[in-house]
This record gives structure tokens, sequence and C-alpha cells, in this order.
């Protein structure tokens, strides 16, 4: 037996993972474990899970695998002050000395950092480096369904890459094509993220969101910025950006161009302008994304493709990428963003470097993404009972009947089940659950549970055998990674007064028959369910569909904004005793908030930093 140790660290999103003779046997974040969002740091909990989740010792894995090359980053980072000097000396002159102290000997640091998870860690000779973009492509092609497939990858940048095409076949992997630094779409993106006042590297899937509430009037504009070439490659011009050398992504000609400062989100609201940037970037991203999958079928004429990094978490253009019909079947790595890089890196090394075998399953190899930790029902009670809780245990039939009862009457609960998701969606198992129904759920569980912007969607999670009477998509989509739009006979047409509303003005008006995971547009970011999947998940969804005729419910992520997903029991009892969650439903518990003691209430709204 083999056992290969991949980490990624160091940027954002630190994660840990481990393979058995190729097969993910564990993986998960290091943000969940410190509870501190997109936590960057050695991955030293991930780590520890792993390994005991696995039942191993660091001295009996085979082979350690870093998700990137630093010496190769930081030749781009000395290229790059050298190609702009003398601009960009404040930022340089900050990097260098923890590049010096950290980074640059980042395999002794490493070593030194391993060698506190086991005594017995005593040589760093089983110590290798992947490269990022090899990394992101590793982790879309080797779990995914396909013996052959294109594979794209974009994101902010790895060492130089920002974008690119890989074609994998039974084993193998090689990239073709690449775009380099400062060219990134990703990049792109991000600026427009920091414009509108979110936060890089977490509030890009805000922007997103804010985009159907706006009007894309500044597409021509945008398009000062970047040349897009028939193909979808595309050069950016750096004199509208300050990322290659300053502090900040955009400078003054940015903001000259649009007629504004960044929005200072401490200060200002979010206006119709800052939905119409938002309409405009993301028809932009669609665009590149449309022409890059175009191009690239015609070029190598496979059928199928796969996606990964940060720019494959934009589930909108993945939803008109599939709609546009150009691959015949489409895979997305779920933790698609740097997490998924340790994947990535370890069956890299597994199957391109020791030449192993590669053994393709008919819906994937990520076990539905569920590869984090999990509590026994003991475990549950013990840290239940610590924190004071009052609950009442039940047989799994009576769980799924009072859960369902309570999502029928519009209750908002905390769903906490199995084994953790990797990766930024949850998918049923640290859950936020709702009645998709009824009109008052979406802005309840924002404003209410989640202490977030009421603009925000929800996912419907629908059994897979329901999907295609609801949405216009045909497709499993188990990741929460693809939009669609919900049926012309589920809709709720507007009136013609209706059509009139502008930006924020539309949130409140009912659109279909399930309003809550209806976006402003009709679409919805789909998690279908199946029971090989996730059979709990299955049930619960299906004795609400039962009851009310309805085969879905609405699926958030169990934390409040700027907190990581819930990992822990204890964690799940805090969100809920610090938001207006009616009930929490753990292992075979189940906890009403009114019976709990006050006393226990958190203060959860200023808890996590803004996102």
């Amino acid at each position: 037996m083999t056992y290969i140790l991949g980490i990624s660290a160091f940027y954002h999103d630190s994660a840990a993972c481990l393979l058995k003779d190729g097969e993910i046997l564990a993986a998960a974040q290091e943000e969940r474990f410190t509870r501190k969002k997109h936590d960057a740091s050695y991955p030293k909990n991930a780590v520890d899970f792993v390994l005991n989740f696995s039942k191993l010792k660091l001295s009996e894995v085979d082979k350690i695998v870093f998700f990137e090359k630093p010496f190769l980053k930081f030749e781009r980072l000395i290229e790059t002050y050298v190609a702009f000097a003398p601009k960009g000396f404040i930022s340089f002159s900050k990097a260098i000395p923890i590049w010096i102290k950290e980074k640059l000997f980042q395999k002794n640091f490493l070593f030194t950092k391993l060698k506190e998870h086991d005594k017995n860690y005593t040589s760093d000779r089983n110590i290798f480096f992947s490269d990022h973009h090899l990394s992101h492509a590793a982790s879309a092609f080797f779990p995914s369904p396909f013996e052959e497939s294109i594979v794209l990858t974009a994101d902010g940048v790895g060492e130089w890459a920002t974008t690119t095409v890989a074609i994998g076949k039974n084993n193998n992997l090689e990239i073709k094509k690449e775009i380099h630094f400062p060219h990134s779409i990703g990049l792109l993106f991000s600026a427009f993220t920091y414009y509108v006042g979110f936060k890089v590297n977490s509030g890009e899937y805000k922007l997103m969101g804010l985009a159907p509430y706006g009007q894309p009037i500044y597409l021509d504009k945008i398009r000062k910025l970047i040349d897009i070439k028939s193909d979808g490659t595309f050069r950016l011009d750096q004199k509208y950006f300050s990322y290659a050398t300053g502090l900040t992504m955009t400078n003054k000609n940015f903001h000259n161009l649009f007629g504004r400062e960044p929005r200072d989100p401490a200060k200002e609201e979010i206006t119709q302008f800052h939905m119409d940037i938002a309409a405009s970037i993301q028809i932009l991203t669609e665009e590149i994304m449309i022409r890059l999958a175009k191009s690239i079928r015609k070029e190598y004429k496979i059928k199928n493709l796969c996606l990964a990094g940060g720019v494959a978490l934009n589930c909108v253009a993945n939803g008109k990428i599939l709609k546009e019909n150009i691959f015949e079947n489409i895979w997305i790595q779920p933790a698609s963003g740097d997490a998924g890089g340790s994947i990535g890196a370890a069956l890299a090394l597994w199957h391109l470097d020791q030449g192993n075998k590669r053994f393709v399953k008919k819906d994937d190899n990520m076990k539905g993404a569920y590869l984090g930790n999990e509590f026994s029902q003991d475990e549950i009670e013990k840290e239940l009972k610590i924190a004071g809780a009052k609950y009442k245990t039940l047989t799994t039939k009576d769980l799924i009947e009072e859960t369902s009862d309570y999502l029928s009457q519009e209750k908002a609960i905390g769903w906490f089940q199995g084994r953790m998701e990797f990766g930024p969606r949850a998918l049923g198992s640290r859950s936020i659950l709702g009645d998709p129904r009824s009109e008052k759920t979406q802005k309840n569980l924002n404003l209410k549970v989640k202490y977030r912007e009421s603009f925000r969607p929800f996912a419907p999670s629908i059994l897979i055998e329901d999907l295609s009477d609801w949405f216009n998509i045909n497709v499993e989509s188990p990741y929460m990674l693809m939009v669609a739009e919900i049926n012309q006979q589920k809709r709720i047409e507007m009136t013609e007064e209706q059509k009139k509303l502008f930006g924020i003005e539309k949130l409140n008006i009912k659109r279909s028959l399930v309003p809550a995971v209806t976006h402003v547009d009709y679409s919805s970011r789909i998690q279908t369910v199946s029971e090989k999947t996730n059979k709990l998940f299955y049930e619960l969804i299906s004795k609400f569909k039962e009851k009310t005729g309805c085969p879905i419910i609405v699926n958030t992520s169990f934390n409040v904004r700027g907190e990581p997903i819930v990992n822990t029991p204890t964690d799940a009892y805090n969100c809920f005793m610090g938001t207006d969650l009616d009930y929490l439903v753990i292992g075979n518990c189940i906890l009403d908030k009114k019976e709990q003691n006050a006393r226990l209430n958190k203060n959860y709204a200023n808890e996590f930093e803004l996102d």
C-alpha cells in the first residue's frame, strides 16, 4: 500500500488530503478547524485530521507533495518587480522578507512543520512539489468520470500561469497551452470584486450573486481593460491595474474610467452603479469562458470537458457553457479553488510520476465531496452535554418525519450529518435548510440567520428524478456548480409594473412556485441529490415532497457571514445559539431553540469578520 499526503497552503484556503493507492481517503480545509475563514497558514489541523482518520502516523506516509513550486513563484515575483520598476517598491519591500524567511526555502519550512506531527519523521527526502495549475488540472481530470477529456483551468495566478488547457487520457495528463501573469481572468474578476467593495479571494461569489440585479451597461468600458481574441485568449492593459506592483487591485486610471473610487463597505451602501458593474463583468467573464470552451473543443475534438481553478466556481458561467452544448459532458472539481490543489498534487504524483493505473468510476471518484470529519452519536451527545444543550434523541425514521414537518412549517433548521464536505459548498452534511415555497425564507435566512446581504441567493437541493420537471437542465449537478433557469410552468410572470422596477427593488417579487431559490433572473444554483450519494438527505427531501408535493428544499452552508462552515457539534451548537435558527438536527438529536437556556445565547452578528 502507498500513502500520499497532499498539502496546499500559504495563499488562501489551506488544505490537506490523503490518498491510499490512488483512492481519496480524506480531505479537509484548515479553516474548518481554526474557525478563520480562508485560513492560509500551514494546515496543521487538517493534516492531523487526515492522518487520524486513516489511522496513520506521518512516518508511515510514503510521499508528501506540495501543490505548487515556490522557486518559480519567487522568479515571477522578482521578474515582475524588475519589469515594472521603479513602481511597486513598497509592496516589493514588504514581500521579500516573508519570502526569504518562509516561502523561498519552503522545503525546510515544511519539514520543520511536518516534524511536529510525528517525532519519528526524520527525513525530508519524501517531500515533492507539483506545479500549481497542473495540481488544478489533475484535481479535475483524475477524479472525473472520463477516460479522456480536455481540462481547462483558470484562476488568479499560480507560479506564472493564470489559465491553462490540458489533455487528459487514461492516467496521463499534459498541459498544452498557458496564459501567463499578469494577464488573468481571475485577477480581472477580483479587481471588480475589490472595486465593488467586497473582499478579494472570498467576495467573488457575492459579485456573481449581485450581477442579476444590474444591467451590463459598462461592458464597453470594461472592454478597454482587456483585448479578447476570437479564441478566448486575452491580454489585460496593465495601466488600469495595481495588482502586479501595488497593494491594491486597481488604480486611478481604472477609477477615472468608471467615474468613481472603489466602494468603502464601512461607509457606502451598494447602489445601482455597483449592480451594473457586477452585471457587466459577469457577462464578460461568461463570454471569455465560452470562447475558450468553443476554441479548445474545435481544436482538440474531444467531447468531454473538466474544469478547475477559482474561476470554475463561477457557476453562472458554467451553466452558460453547458447551455451552449459545446461539450457532450462537463465535470467540475467541487473544490476548484486552492484547497483542491492538495488533491490534485497527490493524484498527479500517483499517476504521472509513479505511472499508476487509473480506475474511472461512472459518477466520479470524489465520494460526493464528503471527505471530512464525522462524529458518532456518542461523540455528538457528549459535546452537546458539555455545551449545556437540551435535546431529544429519535430513531432515524422519526428524525426524518419531524424534520420534514418543521420544514413544511417554514422553520429554519441547522442540519449536521455524516462526513463534512470538502470545498466551499454545503451539500447536505453541514447545511442550513428551509422551505423553498415560502416568500419569507430568503430574507429571513439572509438577515436573521446568516447575517448577510439580503440579495444573496439560496440554492435548491432537488431529488435527481424530479430535476427536469422543475429546471431547464438534464444533467446531474451534485456539487452545486451549475446554474439553470426554472421551467416556464413553474414561474410566476411579472406584471408590467413589476417589470419597471430596478435593482434591489426586484428582490421581493415572487417569481416562481419556489421563490426562496429563484433568483431575480429566474435562475437557480442547483444541487441534485441522489440516494447513492447522500441517503439521509435524499430521504429527508423525499419525505418533504410526500408532505408538500415539492421535491426541493433550500440548502445553504451552516455558518454565518464571515464564518467557516461548522465542523464539530460544538461549532454547530454555537451557531445555532447565535442565530435565529428554529431547530438543530444533529446526528439523531433534535434541539428546539425555545427549550434552550437563553443564557447560552451567543452574540454572533459581530463575531466574524466581513467578507
